[in-house]
C-alpha cells in the first residue's frame, strides 16, 4: 500500500519517461493529463522537451544502465521521428 503524503520513488526510468508524455502531448499525440484532450501540436515545446533528453543523454553517457540507455535512446527515436512527421504534416484545421 502506497503512503498517501509520500509520492512514489523517482527512479531515472519514470524521469524520463514522465519527460516522454510531454513530448507526446506537445506533439498532439497523448491528450493533455488535465483536461483528456488532443491539442494542437507545439512543436516548439515538443522540441525543446526532446533537447533536454539529448542534454540528459550526452551528460549522463557512460553512467546509465544498458536498460537506461536502451531506453533513453529508443525513446529519442521515436519522438524524432514523431516530430519530423509532425513539421511535415499541413497544420490541422479546427
Amino acid at each position: 500500500m502506497t503512503d498517501p503524503v509520500k509520492p512514489p520513488q523517482l527512479d531515472f526510468h519514470t524521469f524520463i519517461l514522465g519527460l516522454g508524455s510531454s513530448a507526446f502531448v506537445h506533439l498532439g499525440d497523448a491528450p493533455h493529463p488535465e483536461t483528456g484532450q488532443a491539442g494542437a501540436p507545439d512543436l516548439a515545446l515538443a522540441q525543446q522537451t526532446i533537447e533536454v533528453l539529448v542534454m540528459l543523454r550526452d551528460k549522463t553517457r557512460g553512467n546509465l544502465t544498458p536498460e537506461e540507455e536502451a531506453l533513453l535512446g529508443q525513446l529519442l527515436r521515436d519522438l524524432r521521428l514523431r516530430f519530423v512527421e509532425r513539421s511535415r504534416a499541413p497544420a490541422r484545421t479546427p
